[in-house]
């Protein structure tokens, strides 16, 4: 079973970028499925991106399609979000987990990272 680590939260003003990483260990990435969730206080945990084993197949939530960006090294057994044109609404703690068939329903993740906290401010 894969044990999941976040990196690269932080501060950043409206507009900004961050790229978050998601490193992986006691199993490669290649045997799973992946996504990027994120939970904001008070909120519900919800999806934002997944992506297939070979890295092919995409998607993302509608309030982050075409400003975030998700990908994955097999390689280097880490997955990336890419995070541009940052607005306060992204505020949230985010994290990493990975499944067994690709969906964005976070019941389908087995394995969850501790999450990384990105602040967005206006």
């Amino acid at each position: 079973q894969a044990q999941l680590v976040e990196s690269g939260g932080g501060l950043v003003q409206a507009g900004g970028s961050l790229r978050l990483s998601c490193a992986a260990s006691g199993r490669p990435i290649s045997y799973y499925y992946m996504g990027w969730f994120r939970q904001a206080p008070g909120k519900e945990r919800e999806f934002v991106a997944c992506v297939s084993r070979g890295g092919t197949n995409r998607y993302y939530a509608d309030s982050v399609k075409g400003r975030f960006t998700i990908s994955r090294d097999s390689a280097k057994d880490t997955m990336y979000l890419e995070m541009n044109s940052l607005k306060p609404e992204d505020t949230a703690v985010y994290y990493c987990a990975v499944a067994q068939s690709l969906g964005t329903d976070p019941n389908r993740y087995d394995v969850w990272g501790q999450g990384t906290q990105v602040t967005v401010s206006s």
